[in-house]
This record gives structure tokens, sequence and C-alpha cells, in this order.
């Protein structure tokens, strides 16, 4: 049972971590302490955004909607393991779980023998858990189909052992959703058991495998980008915009460039400010190096 770190100490406590994070505008300030207690913090709780694309995500969690206003977590753990704040204090992230939950959090033996969770939201006897928990929404689908990257599974180990770390908890005040409240599946795709034994890993200072870095496919200029081009670049660069949320796709993307390709291209132009001639939907040097498309062989 802790005191929450300051806005300050929590960015710090990332970045000593290793964590690449990026602070959006206002996080400091942003919360919902007006709606509740905020603290003492007992561990952190992962979850999965139903969304895809950076920024869209971002801006969810940021921003909320009608029935959940923001912020929805403290950080958004992107694909390529960028973390963004969004919080500092309550957020709607947890709502209601069971106390036998909490209880194993705080004595630190979660993950011996679980507690079947019966309580959630709107149960008599549930608990609050957006006192309680830090919150971090991780960028997937949540379908058990969208993958989880190396470098984000990384992101999302090394963000709760700093938290561990600042604290002075262990890795078992490390839950998913799914844990914290019955009627929840998130996060769907990896199984919170191994990424306690990972954050444990890092916390005893034992060798983690560090993935390989991640490498993006250079620029092939404009003119590769022409009308019966066939390329595994086509395709690999057609999933990057369905990851992004620029997608005119009805099916695919596959290796053939086509109009579809370009209409969804031009989304991903707009989406970074460029309009005219400059959001034609053929691909340029500075949008393809934001794109970060995967080197293919």
């Amino acid at each position: 049972m802790s005191t929450p770190l300051s806005a300050a100490a929590f960015a710090a406590a990332l970045r000593a971590e290793g964590v690449s994070v990026v602070e959006a505008d206002g996080w400091r300030d942003h919360n919902r302490n007006h709606k509740g207690a905020w603290g003492p913090v007992n561990g952190v709780i992962v979850h999965h955004t139903v969304s895809s694309g950076t920024d869209v995500s971002v801006r969810l969690c940021y921003d909320g909607y009608d029935e959940l206003p923001g912020p929805l977590c403290h950080g958004v753990i992107a694909k390529d393991g960028t973390v963004h704040l969004v919080g500092n204090g309550r957020a709607n992230h947890a709502g209601g779980g069971d106390p036998a939950v909490l209880n194993a959090v705080i004595a630190e033996n979660y993950g011996d023998r679980p507690p079947a969770t019966h309580q959630h939201e709107g149960s008599s006897g549930a608990v609050d858990g957006n006192a309680r928990f830090y919150g971090f929404e991780c960028v997937n689908l949540g379908d058990g189909a969208d993958p989880w990257p190396a470098a984000q599974l990384d992101a999302i180990e090394r963000v709760s052992a700093a938290l561990c770390r600042a604290h002075g908890w262990s890795a078992k005040s490390v839950i998913g959703h799914l844990e914290w409240s019955d009627w929840k599946s998130d996060p769907r795709g990896f199984a919170m058991a191994e990424l306690r034994s990972r954050i444990a890993a890092r916390l005893a200072g034992k060798p983690i495998a560090t993935p390989a870095p991640q490498r993006y496919q250079p620029f092939p200029g404009a003119g590769f980008f022409t009308v019966g081009r066939d390329s595994p670049v086509v395709t690999a660069m057609g999933r990057r915009l369905v990851a992004e949320g620029c997608s005119a796709y009805a099916e695919g993307p596959g290796p053939r460039w086509t109009d579809t390709d370009r209409a969804s291209y031009a989304e991903w132009q707009r989406r970074l400010g460029f309009d005219g001639p400059d959001a034609d939907g053929v691909p340029g040097r500075a949008s393809w190096d934001a794109l970060k498309v995967p080197y293919t062989v």
C-alpha cells in the first residue's frame, strides 16, 4: 500500500527502466480525482484497448467517451513499445473488482493460488479499482488474432517493473483486468503468469531476453508505387496502414499495388497533416518513414 507517485516521479521511473515515453499535452493534471479517491495504490492492471492505431487509441484513452470520460488509463502502450502518458491520478480503467483479488495483491501472493473473481462493477461487494491501481491500455483489438509484437510486450514488462521498483512491490502486484473482474477478458493474447515471471526476473536483475531491434523497410521511392506493382513491401505497408486505422480495404491487404492501397495511404498522409497534392496516396519519404513499415525479406 503506497502513496501514488507524482507525475514527475512516474515519468522518471518509466524512463529509468528504459521505456520510450511520450507525454500527451496536459496529462499531468488530467484525472478523475473529483469523482473519488486516488490512492493508496496497490498495484498495476494491464488492459487491451479493443482499437487499432496509435493516434486513435491515445486520443480515445485521453478523452474517453460520453458514458465513460477520460482518462481511461495512465499510459497507452503502442505496438512499437512507445508509452504515451495520458493521465495522472484517478482514471476510469479498473472499475469494480473482487476484494479477494485486492487482498491477494496487497499480500503479494497473487498467482500462488489466484482467488476466483466473483465481484465486478455493480456487485454489492465490489471494491473500487480506480482508486487502487495504475492502469495501462495496450493497443490491441483483443480478438485473439491481433499480434502482440515483442517490442510491445517488452514495454508492458518494463512499465510494470518500473512501478514495482518505485514502490517496492513484487511482480505479484501486477494483474490483468480479467483477473480483477470476472466479466473482463483483457488482456487477451498472452498469459499474465508469464508476464509476471518476466517482471520478477527483471526486478531480480537477471538477464532478460531482449528483442532484436526492429528493422524498417527503407523508402523505395515514389516511382516504386505504380499500378501492377507486386511486392511483399506493398503487403507490409498495407498491414501497417490497417494497424494505424487507415484502411479502405474490403479484404487484404495484398502484394499488388491498387487504388485501394493508394486511398488508404492518402488517409495516412492526411493523418500526418498533409493535404492537397501532398496527400495524393503516393508514398513520400517523410510519410513512409513515419509509418515504420517492417523490413521484408
